[in-house]
């Protein structure tokens, strides 16, 4: 049977129940929760069972910056988890849920696709196990209790035009970026300015995903930060007493999801940051808990490496002390080509001059991580059915002068079969013991110039141009002895310059922080660039307009 999309692929294929899959990782009946047959939360209690084991091997795929339809790196990493099955490797995947505002905007969803998907996917695209739903309760809350104190007359002095805390909901809604609320009488509330973020960019998204254990997410809940007093002093969450009531609504979002691929390999989909907004990586507690049941464990960062990757490095493996033993670097002719100035509705052509002309961008990222970060990595091409032999090895031998191996990713058309090649070369990779992993700043360093710091070494920038507002908050996130958190970046995905139309690898430019805010919760400072919003819109014709689900609960049109 030919299947025309990946919703038809992923409903063909008879799922194992998740109990087996959950048993073939020695995790006991009495640790699982089940969500149906063929998804479960895992309880994080597991982890004190294996405290003393030594963890797997960590490998971690990033990407060149995508195009607007994204190009296939989390299909790369799904397929990579099975060819490494398939060699006889215990491997568990760990990735990211995926947020409604794509799946209904303009990417789609983030499940994989073709034969290298993780499944139930239609659950996974939608409201899965309800985990971004928990965390929008848990954020309005917080919401709600700081409009009830003002209104109840308000002990803590909150100044209602210094409140930062914002609502948010899983959904592109550009209406919602910039509100007035209440209004209409004193029985309504204190009317101020207010606004919406999208979820997955909710410091409680990042909270969620950086933490050890529900203790360490009532810690970090309770040093959120909602807004300032008349005479400037910093309030929190844990002053509102809000800190246990959230923590009750996500205390079961806590739960790592397990899930399996097409091919049976175990999954862990937990936490959803995206990675140009927020910090982008899956939970650090599914991480651990597949280190520790898995031989290799395979995850991703969201977009290029100047974003997730970036922030996986300086961020998630500096709170969680991780040490990935190699990086995947997927990139693709169509994207390299779309950076060589090609446009976009003629990238099935061939193309070797603007091919050559878009290498740079990959080079760049490949500097970042072997140079910068100092890890083993290895280039997977993932391979369309357009590109043509001269194109593919154009890519191999540039790569090859820059020191760094090549794999061609089939995976989409062949599953694991199509990943050996890239398996065996992650194999060989992660073997070796010499890495001299090491970070782009250390934390005693001023948050001035940590985010230099990342704008030079890894965008590839002149310097940072900082707006008076954003300067004096840096000053004053400083006095409040934030000075020691690492830096997430909000930036454009399509540049590796703040500015989108920006292509390839850009030369004598400069980064623009417009503003900064402090996630004193999760532990870092954000810093948003160029024109990168925290709620996107929706596009011209939404992906939306095409999703439909027939009498007998069928989804179609997702992909």
């Amino acid at each position: 049977m030919e299947y025309k999309s990946d919703i038809e692929i992923a409903q063909s294929v008879q799922l194992k129940p998740i109990k087996d899959i959950a048993a073939a990782l020695d995790i006991p009946e009495d640790s699982i929760e089940l969500y149906g047959n063929t998804k479960c939360k895992v309880n994080f209690n597991i982890l004190d069972r294996y405290e003393d084991k030594p963890d797997g091997k960590l490998i971690l795929v990033t990407a060149i910056n995508p195009t607007p339809a994204g190009e296939g790196k989390t299909t790369t990493t799904v397929g990579l988890g099975d060819a490494l099955t398939r060699l006889g490797k215990r491997t568990v995947i760990a990735l990211r849920e995926p947020s409604l505002g794509p799946v209904f905007g303009i990417k789609g969803g983030a499940a994989g696709g073709g034969f290298a998907q993780v499944v139930p996917m239609e659950d996974i695209n939608l409201h899965f196990t309800g985990d971004l739903h928990a965390i929008g309760a848990a954020n309005n809350l917080l919401a709600a209790m700081i409009d009830n104190h003002i209104y109840q007359g308000n002990s803590l002095n909150l100044d209602v035009r210094k409140i930062t805390w914002k609502r948010c909901m899983d959904m592109n809604d550009r209406q919602l970026r910039f509100i007035i609320n209440g209004l209409n009488g004193k029985t309504n509330g204190v009317p101020r300015e207010d606004g919406f973020d999208i979820t997955v960019a909710s410091e409680i998204m990042a909270i969620l995903c950086l933490s050890r254990d529900i203790d360490d997410l009532k810690g970090k809940l309770r040093r959120i930060i909602v807004g300032y007093t008349r005479d400037d002093k910093p309030v929190t969450a844990g002053q509102l007493k809000a800190e246990g009531a959230m923590a009750a609504l996500l205390k079961d979002a806590l739960k790592p999801n397990l899930v399996q691929t097409l091919e049976h390999t175990p999954a862990f989909v937990h936490g959803g940051p995206f990675a140009n907004i927020a910090h982008g990586c899956n939970s650090l507690m599914a991480t651990r808990m597949a280190l520790k049941l898995g031989e290799y464990v395979i995850t991703e960062a969201g977009f290029g490496a100047d974003l997730g990757a970036e922030k996986f490095l300086n961020i998630k493996c500096r709170v969680g002390g991780l040490t990935p033993s190699a990086v995947v670097i997927v990139a693709t002719v169509r994207v390299l080509k779309h950076h060589g100035g090609q446009p976009k509705k003629a990238l099935s052509k061939e193309n070797l001059d603007a091919l050559e002309k878009g290498m740079p961008n990959l080079l760049k990222h490949i500097e970042s991580i072997t140079e910068k970060f100092g890890l083993p990595t290895v280039v997977a091409v993932n391979r369309f059915p357009t590109d043509t032999e001269a194109e593919l090895k154009l890519i191999e031998d540039k790569c090859r002068l820059a020191g760094v191996p090549v794999a061609i990713s089939d995976v989409w058309a062949k599953g694991g079969e199509g990943g050996i090649q890239l398996a065996e070369e992650v194999i060989r990779l992660a073997d070796k013991e010499t890495r001299s992993f090491r970070y782009t700043y250390e934390s005693e360093l001023p948050i001035k110039e940590k985010i230099e710091a990342i704008a030079k070494e890894i965008y590839g920038a002149d310097g940072v141009d900082f707006s008076a507002d954003a300067l004096k908050e840096l000053s004053r996130f400083e006095s409040f002895g934030l000075g020691n958190l690492p830096v997430c970046m909000a930036k454009t995905q399509y540049s590796l310059s703040d500015d989108p139309k920006k292509t390839g690898r850009p030369e004598g430019f400069r980064i623009t922080v417009r503003s900064v805010r402090a996630s004193a919760g999760a532990g870092f400072i954000v810093a948003l660039t160029g024109d990168i919003m925290t709620m996107p819109g929706l596009p011209k014709v939404p992906a939306a307009e095409k999703i439909d689900v027939d009498r007998n609960g069928v989804i179609s049109g997702l992909f």
